[in-house]
């Protein structure tokens, strides 16, 4: 503790101190260092402070030279502590310094070893290597790094660079194409090498390599749709290089060879099926790789052919000149969405059919505009994205549209069995539409005598209002609104009275 007290006072003293002790020191060689001893302390004497106490002997390069020159003498073991140390005590104190100086030199140890050495890019005739700095760099610090190779098969490295570089990037130029190097790489310092970082496999030099990369044709970013029975012949161009590997799979299997051919050349691989099946839909999955690399592609598939024709076909009503029907969906949609139904009616005097409704959405509909005196048959096709069901289903039963006889039928039929109370046969159904556009509601009501209609909106009754128009054709009632806000939407309702009851249905109408 006390020689740590001492150690500032004893560098103003350690000139004096020299120039007793160095008196057994031939004197060509004492003079020139008395009179650089004090020009080198003549900086620090001012500042008295600790910090330059550690930092100044590393500074004063004269202090080895005395070395050799103090140790000719047997008072050598003095002479050497006094720069270092500079301590005037007795030379008991002497030794102590000594063991710190020798501990000094093994805390120089080399730096320790580059980080993260990989590969950047292969050409025909040179690769590049990158790392990363070592975590230590050693007390003498990094003088920079040795790049050394060795052949396949040999133990002989050598050497790319003559002197050490700071850069953690390395180009090797001028090796033969085709060749396996095996490539490490040392951090050099004052202290000595570090430990080297290896490649653990070696590089093959070979052409300049491109990423492979799946170029996949707009069209076939989307659902590819073919029907059943049409050839598929799919070309997708990708790159790469060297020669990429190209590998195809569906659901993680291989593919079946005896229906898909695949067939692959250095720029392309053509996906090919001479009759396509619905089997053959689903995601293929398309991976090209090189040494680890890889690029993926997704091709979804959809085969598709007509749908089956629509079930339970039912004449469900027959009233005045309309006729209700009702269906319900194919069993066989074809493997695609149906998109609607088509309509057709039939009179049996002509025989010809005629379409009634394209692309109904929904499964019952109602045809007005009959012909009185003429009978009805009906069918119904659906339709997909592949076009009409090649069958339809038509209606059992025919609508009879009679005429009226005024001569006797008041007398077949009394005047109160023609009478009936009002009935919807065809409900109002909910809607969304958008602001600003307008729209209609629908509904179908029969009843004798003919029945008044009344909409009403939240339960209040719509009554002269230029946005609303009501109108009731052949038992086929609608509402059209006129461009609807928001405050528009809600339920509406359709009532139908006549003296015998009334019967209402009604809806939900959301505008957006």
């Amino acid at each position: 503790a006390m020689t740590g007290k001492t150690a500032p006072p004893a560098k103003k003293l350690s000139p004096a101190a020299a120039k007793k002790k160095a008196v057994p020191v031939p004197k060509e060689e004492a003079a020139p260092k008395e009179e650089a001893a004090p020009k080198e302390e003549a900086a620090p004497a001012p500042a008295t402070e600790e910090p330059p106490a550690p930092e100044h002997p590393p500074e004063q390069p004269p202090a080895p030279t005395d070395e050799p020159a103090a140790i000719s003498t047997e008072a050598g073991a003095e002479v050497t502590p006094v720069p270092a140390e500079g301590s005037p005590g007795p030379p008991a104190e002497a030794p102590a310094p000594a063991p710190e100086a020798k501990l000094e030199k093994p805390k120089e140890e080399p730096p320790s070893c580059p980080l993260s050495l990989a590969v950047e890019e292969v050409s025909e005739n040179s690769f590049t290597l990158t790392w990363k700095a070592p975590e230590q760099m050693g007390r003498a610090g990094l003088d920079g790094y040795v790049v050394e190779i060795c052949k396949d098969g040999s133990s002989d490295w050598k050497a790319v660079n003559q002197e050490p570089f700071l850069s953690t990037r390395y180009t090797i130029p001028d090796l033969s194409s085709g060749a396996k190097i095996h490539v490490r790489v040392l951090a050099v310092s004052a202290s000595g090498a570090s430990a080297p970082a290896t490649l653990e496999q070696p590089v093959l030099i070979r052409e300049i390599l491109q990423l492979p990369k799946i170029r996949m044709p707009r069209h076939l970013r989307e659902t590819y749709i073919r029907r059943v029975g049409d050839a598929v012949n799919i070309m997708i161009p990708f790159q790469g290089k060297p020669q990429p590997e190209v590998s195809w799979t569906k659901g993680g299997q291989p593919l079946d060879t005896n229906r898909i051919n695949i067939r692959t050349t250095a720029r392309d691989t053509i996906f090919y099926i001479r009759q396509a099946q619905r089997s053959d839909s689903g995601q293929y999955e398309l991976t090209v790789h090189i040494n680890g690399a890889e690029d993926k592609a997704t091709l979804d598939i959809q085969v598709v052919e007509p749908p089956g024709p629509p079930q339970n076909l039912k004449l469900v009503d027959v009233w005045g000149f309309n006729v209700a029907l009702e269906w319900t969906p194919p069993a066989d949609n074809g493997n695609a969405e149906i998109k609607g139904y088509r309509v057709q009616k039939s009179d049996k005097k002509s025989g010809k059919w005629f379409t009634v409704l394209e692309r109904c959405t929904r499964t019952s509909c109602t045809i007005s505009d009959l012909i009185i005196g003429n009978t009805y048959s009906f069918r119904v096709f659906s339709e997909n994205i592949c076009g009409l069901s090649d069958s339809a289903a038509v209606a059992s039963g025919v609508a009879c549209i009679e005429k009226t006889k005024s001569t006797y039928r008041p007398e077949k039929i009394p005047q109160r069995d023609m009478m009936e109370p009002p009935k919807f046969t065809q409900p109002l159904t909910d809607r969304a539409t958008t602001r600003g556009y307008s729209t209609h509601l629908f509904c179908s009501v029969r009843g004798f005598p003919q029945p008044k209609i009344i909409w009403l909106k939240n339960q209040m009754e719509i009554r002269e209002d230029p946005k609303y128009i009501a109108l009731i054709d052949q038992g086929v009632c609608s509402l059209e609104i006129r461009k609807p806000g928001p405050f528009d939407g809600g339920v509406y309702t359709c009532k139908a009275v006549n003296p015998l009851g009334e019967a209402s249905v009604d809806c939900r109408l959301d505008v957006k």
